[in-house]
């Protein structure tokens, strides 16, 4: 067990929350600047927007071959739900590798998992239910918050026609949006004392609030509200796993 650092964080929110800018303020930090503020060593990202990117383009070289497509209809929806339990298994197949190609990776990093969910498909229950136990072993959670409205205002905001495969300015169409994501589950989720049950394991968990955009903001005005947030977490990380402080 590392003192200091978590072994994983799972950020998850609405989309465009504020997940990848978090991430970006994090990345341009000084390393032990980093770990010491907000207890994340060296990054090593998992994210599934990648790979849900990767099969749109697959199906689209498929459509102009003139073979069916394998993942989503014309519209780019899913053929079928089971798709989305599909990326989360995906996710823990590349934690599994990263884990076994750096055997000492938990003596200096943090393994950032993020994902977006909604309630037309499973919302974050059903997400939950497929993280392997590799996965959910002294894992933590920080759920980035921010309204249906603002996550619809961001998701505008931030698109980039010339890039639309980036994870910072990657956007969806208003209508998709609103099918996908619009209803949220979190509030549903158990959570007690600062901690979420997931398949009978008891996961730290801490909620930061964004809704007046501190990612948007980046700088000082994110790093305070974030540093908050992360050593609530860290606290209740320490509780549920018995780790030394830094």
């Amino acid at each position: 067990m590392v003192d200091g650092l978590f072994r994983k964080l799972l950020l998850i929110a609405r989309p465009a929350a504020g997940k990848s800018e978090i991430i970006n303020y994090w990345q341009n930090l000084p390393q032990e600047q980093r770990a010491k503020r907000f207890h994340v060593g060296r990054m090593v990202e998992i994210d599934d927007f990648p790979m849900l990117w990767a099969w749109f383009e697959e199906d689209h070289i498929l459509e102009e071959m003139g073979y069916p497509r394998l993942h989503t209809d014309a519209e780019g929806y899913f053929k079928e739900d089971y798709l989305w339990d599909v990326l989360i298994r995906r996710m823990n197949l590349a934690y599994q590798k990263v884990v076994r190609e750096n055997p000492g990776l938990h003596g200096e990093a943090t393994v950032i998992l993020e994902f977006a969910r909604g309630v037309e498909h499973g919302g974050f229950q059903r997400a939950f239910e497929h993280l392997s136990q590799q996965v959910l072993d002294r894992l933590a959670v920080l759920y980035i918050d921010v309204s249906w409205e603002e996550s619809l205002r961001k998701n505008q905001a931030r698109y980039n026609p010339k890039r639309p495969g980036s994870i910072l300015e990657h956007s969806l169409p208003e209508e998709k949006m609103r099918r996908l994501y619009r209803e949220s589950d979190w509030d549903d989720i158990e959570k007690k004392q600062g901690r979420i049950l997931i398949r009978g394991q008891s996961i730290p968990f801490a909620v930061f609030d964004n809704q007046d955009d501190f990612t948007s903001q980046g700088g000082a005005i994110l790093g305070q509200a974030l540093e908050t947030t992360t050593d609530l977490l860290w606290r209740r990380y320490q509780h549920e796993y018995s780790v030394g402080g830094s």
